[in-house]
């Protein structure tokens, strides 16, 4: 008998001595909507002026915002158009403390002609009201958007579509992403530049402050890769980061994309690939000779359904970069749900991996971000089929 309750206790120390070398958070799941219809698009800022960010979602027929802290639900707009919204950012621009609103509705990717549409939200001065919709030119398939700083230090509403002008199966015109300088009077028209018009089924995109300009730099994922894109002297030059145009790498297409850091500061890129794929990878920075060249890829997930929504950010304190994927997929026997990847080596080649959600979420889109001050960066998500809005709270490691 001594002898099995020694081999149990030896047993019982190996299992605690490996969970501790992993090091990562845990999460508490509170779920603030459940009758969420479809759960577009997220976006977090502080709405109000209370100095706590909020949670904005973009679904089916409504725009609605979440107030921290209780995460009261608020609707800013509905019925925008006979289709349905499909995205938004926000971000405050004027320096007041309270959130710019813009969103993407009239949602059909097979109406490469008439689909999209376009808006910039105009608040009352209650916020909680309805706000006024303003609508701007668009190109159809509008697809995501991101406020950014332009090279001028000029605020401006970047638009991503899915599809060029008229394309087929991905084919055709390239995607024509448009910059819109935000004008002293919303009211009047907004300026719009193009930055850049040749690539194809442009699924997701993320500015970027690498380069240490005034202005913010983009990554773009695409049927031909992920580029970079930076202006210079005005005009938007492209890079590639992961070529997929002449048959440098061994995938058909990048669906999403974020950034974020190894340790020692080398940047990292997550993605999702193909485009609503099964597949989540990485790309590591090249350095040294090999600076110019390609980013390394490494697939860290081979068995994603419908892959769709990526983030990455340092939820661990670990000076480096964790990278979330939800997918919303799945296939008799299998659920959807959240993961949470972490590298073990600081090079980006050795990765992990832990489950944040098992069923609770179908995953269409997530934002990280520290909603409650305490230094730890939690997780929002938004459910397709599961029709939820959850905040998944960063509970440290334990």
């Amino acid at each position: 008998m001594r002898c099995i309750i020694l081999f149990i206790s030896i047993l019982g120390l190996t299992f605690i001595d490996a969970v501790a070398e992993v090091k990562m958070p845990s999460f508490r799941s509170h779920q603030i909507d459940g009758r969420v219809e479809i759960g577009y698009g997220l976006a977090i800022s502080d709405v109000d002026g209370d100095g706590r960010v909020d949670i904005l979602l973009a679904d089916k027929r409504q725009i609605v915002w979440y107030s921290n802290p209780d995460w009261t639900r608020h609707v800013m707009a509905e019925n925008l158009t006979a289709l349905d919204n499909v995205c938004l950012t926000a971000f405050d621009i004027d320096g007041d403390g309270k959130a710019e609103v813009a969103v993407g509705a009239g949602w059909n990717p097979g109406d490469t002609l008439n689909s999209g549409a376009v808006f910039y939200l105009k608040p009352k001065a209650n916020r909680r009201e309805r706000w006024d919709p303003i609508e701007l030119p668009k190109e159809p398939t509008v697809h995501r958007m991101k406020w950014i700083k332009s090279s001028t230090g000029v605020a401006q509403l970047v638009v991503l579509p899915l599809h060029g002008r008229g394309n087929q199966g991905g084919a055709g015109e390239g995607v024509r992403m448009l910059a819109y300088s935000f004008p002293k009077d919303v009211n009047q028209p907004w300026k719009t530049n193009l930055i850049d018009g040749s690539l194809h089924m442009t699924h997701n995109f993320e500015p970027v402050s690498w380069n240490a300009k005034v202005g913010d730099e983009l990554i773009v994922a695409s049927k031909e890769g992920v580029f970079l894109l930076e202006e210079i002297k005005g005009s938007w030059n492209r890079t590639a980061l992961g070529d997929n145009s002449k048959g440098l790498t061994h995938f058909i297409g990048a669906g999403e994309i974020r950034s974020g850091v190894l340790k020692g500061g080398k940047r990292l890129l997550a993605s999702v690939e193909p485009m609503h794929g099964n597949q989540a990878c990485v790309y590591i920075e090249p350095k040294g000779e090999q600076a110019a060249g390609l980013w390394e890829r490494v697939i860290i997930d081979k068995d994603l359904i419908d892959g769709h929504a990526v983030g990455c950010a340092d939820l661990a304190g670990q000076g480096q970069s964790q990278v979330v994927v939800g997918w919303r997929g799945k296939k008799p026997g299998d659920l959807t749900g959240l993961k949470l990847y972490w590298n073990e080596d600081g090079m980006g080649k050795d990765w992990q991996a832990t489950s944040i959600d098992t069923g609770r979420m179908a995953c269409e889109d997530l934002a990280i971000a520290d909603l409650n001050g305490d230094g730890k960066l939690d997780i929002v998500a938004s459910g397709r089929s599961t029709k939820n809005v959850i905040i998944y709270w960063n509970e440290g490691v334990r």
